[in-house]
């Protein structure tokens, strides 16, 4: 229960006991434990309480930005991709309640675990202490994000990105070294990415699709330090290079 308890601390909010082992009960332990409440239904609360909570702070925060930016912004920081960044940060998986199977596949380190369980915790603080708290969670969580180039891309292919910079750029071949470690149920994998002999950047991931993808991300914000390149447009001052 300790390690609960810490997790309480670290998100900043005040969930009563029964409510937060609610949201931390993922279905695979429900139906190994005589088809006990999911963590589903608070799952999709959460999930309405974040997409308004973000909306309302990008419209206050950023008023010169257009709709369509505005809503490419929200996407990327309610992704499956940035709430489970956020998740791994924060020690989620460790305090999810998960059947045996799911433990065997790491599902601890899921990223759609974690991310259904992080939408949940949303939807348990907005249950137990309100709106105002759980709003309150949702910008001190992903406010941090929206200033974070990388994961505004979190719904774009680096991949692509990456190759049509390096060839815009001749900076040389393409090269993913992927390294993969751990047991066959619980895998790992590492990539490097070497443009032209030389590492822009790494990642990690559970896929070894996963982890080329967090090293292309990594290796943009090498190449384009400041931002600009060719997401979502034309290649910016930085990629005439």
């Amino acid at each position: 229960m300790r390690a609960r308890e810490e997790l309480l601390k670290r998100l900043g909010v005040d969930i009563d006991a029964e409510t937060l082992r609610l949201a931390l009960t993922h279905r695979s332990y429900a139906y190994e434990n005589g088809g006990i409440p999911t963590n589903e239904r608070l799952e999709f609360l959460g999930d309405s309480i974040l997409g308004f909570s973000v909306t309302d702070h990008l419209f206050r925060t950023y008023p010169d930005l257009s709709e369509g930016e505005l809503a490419k912004r929200r996407a990327a920081v309610v992704s499956t991709r940035a709430l489970a960044g956020i998740a791994r940060r924060l020690g989620v998986g460790e305090c999810i309640y998960l059947g045996h199977g799911e433990k065997v596949t790491n599902g601890k380190n899921k990223s759609s675990i974690l991310a259904d369980t992080m939408e949940a915790l949303i939807g348990a603080t907005y249950m137990s202490s309100g709106l105002e708290e759980a709003r309150r969670l949702v910008v001190r969580l992903v406010g941090p994000l929206l200033e974070d180039a990388a994961v505004l891309g979190a719904g774009t292919d680096w991949k692509t990105h990456i190759q049509e910079l390096a060839a815009n750029r001749q900076l040389g071949n393409i090269h993913y070294a992927v390294v993969g470690e751990g047991p066959d149920h619980a895998r790992s994998y590492t990539a490097t990415l070497l443009i032209g002999g030389i590492a822009y950047g790494s990642g990690t991931g559970n896929s070894k699709k996963e982890a080329e993808q967090h090293s292309a991300a990594d290796a943009w914000k090498v190449l384009c330090p400041d931002g600009n390149g060719m997401v979502g447009g034309a290649e910016g001052a930085n990629g005439a290079a």
